[in-house]
């Protein structure tokens, strides 16, 4: 019997079975084992932990009841394998970003990242209050899944480069790990495009078999320890202002559940998604310090290079809208940004250039 048939023979079977229950031994009442894959390597900073905080929560919100045990990216299947591996019911659930899985939709985009599009604060109002959360689901149930914002890095840097960037023309044969249409940005511009899982990217820029890299930001970066290889840091990058983390259920599973471990699942999702946020926040400024003190030249990229950036991301972006769904998210998306960033750039925008500048930070 595969997974599949034994799920919907459990659930039919479920009333007959109370009385026997009531028998058995308290701890194999209700209680199983769900198994969390991840696109990332154990102990990558802050998105590994971001996973285990998700399987962590889960397990002690249900006393128990849900036991989540993370494997991560080669412990059961690898980095790039977990979409298919929670669709086809292998493992029942993972923590990843979903820019790496654009070949199954390519509006898997809006629920992890686009170019040049919304940071933390804007996704989280699409996504809670703005019609985002219904898209999801529309979208990931072709695939028989059920996701979660789980998780976010905030503001991604620039990344790590062996020259300095002066010219867009810069990026022509340069080769670059980047994922996502990010990265078919940096291909517009003539780059070789790399999509290498997190745990890969440190010996492949140390090998030269990339010229370059961006990973998250600061802290994460100075855990991998990008700075041994190259001293040629960019801090602002416009390919993941925001980039969204999913926790993603296959959806028998999740619809197996009881309405309050439902629930507590998507709660832990929630509180995951301003856990994470704040941790790389809470961290990213130190490390940025330490890399600066240790030799780091910190850069930022010409106006030129923004506007090749800014042309190039249009195209990348504007390309899949033949798709119906992609279009419907597409329209959803940009309409919710553009309401958001009208009030944040008179409000929070404002005040922050104005608060820096008055108290000197």
């Amino acid at each position: 019997m595969d997974r599949r048939s034994f799920l919907r023979a459990s659930t039919a079977g479920g009333a007959a079975a109370a009385a026997t229950a009531l028998a058995a031994p308290a701890i194999a009442q209700g209680r199983r084992t769900l198994t969390l894959v991840t696109t990332w390597g154990r102990g990558l900073a802050g998105v590994h932990d971001s996973a285990q905080y998700c399987a962590d929560q889960i397990t002690a919100a249900t006393d128990g009841e849900l036991t989540v045990e993370l494997k991560a990216a080669g412990e059961l299947v690898g980095a790039f394998e977990v979409f298919d591996a929670v669709s086809a019911g292998q493992a029942d659930m993972y923590h990843g970003v979903d820019y790496y899985f654009l070949g199954q939709h390519p509006a898997l985009s809006f629920f992890s990242q686009v170019p040049f599009g919304m940071n933390f604060m804007e996704y989280s109002n699409w996504i809670y209050h703005d019609g985002g959360n219904e898209l999801a689901d529309e979208l990931y149930s072709i695939f028989g899944l059920k996701a979660f914002a789980a998780g976010n890095t905030g503001p991604q840097s620039g990344g790590w480069f062996k020259k300095e960037i002066n010219s867009p023309e810069d990026f022509q044969g340069l080769k670059f790990r980047m994922p996502g249409q990010g990265g078919q940005v940096l291909g517009k511009l003539g780059a070789s495009v790399q999509n290498l899982p997190g745990a890969e990217v440190y010996q492949a820029l140390s090998s030269g078999a990339i010229d370059g890299t961006e990973w998250i930001g600061p802290w994460a970066d100075e855990k991998a320890g990008f700075q041994e290889i190259t001293k040629t840091y960019y801090t602002a990058g416009f390919h993941e202002p925001g980039p969204n983390l999913n926790l993603t259920m296959n959806l028998e599973v999740f619809e197996s559940l009881s309405p309050t471990q439902q629930k507590i699942v998507e709660q832990v999702a929630r509180a995951s998604n301003l856990w994470t946020m704040s941790l790389f926040m809470a961290n990213n400024s130190a490390a940025l310090q330490r890399l600066q003190s240790g030799g780091v030249k910190l850069v930022e990229f010409p106006d030129s290079v923004w506007d090749a950036f800014g042309a190039a991301a249009k195209e990348v972006v504007e390309e899949p809208m033949g798709d119906e769904i992609y279009k419907k998210c597409y329209d959803s998306y940009y309409q919710s940004m553009k309401s958001s960033a009208q009030w944040i750039s008179r409000s929070e925008g404002a005040f922050s250039a104005q608060r820096n500048r008055v108290m000197g930070l």
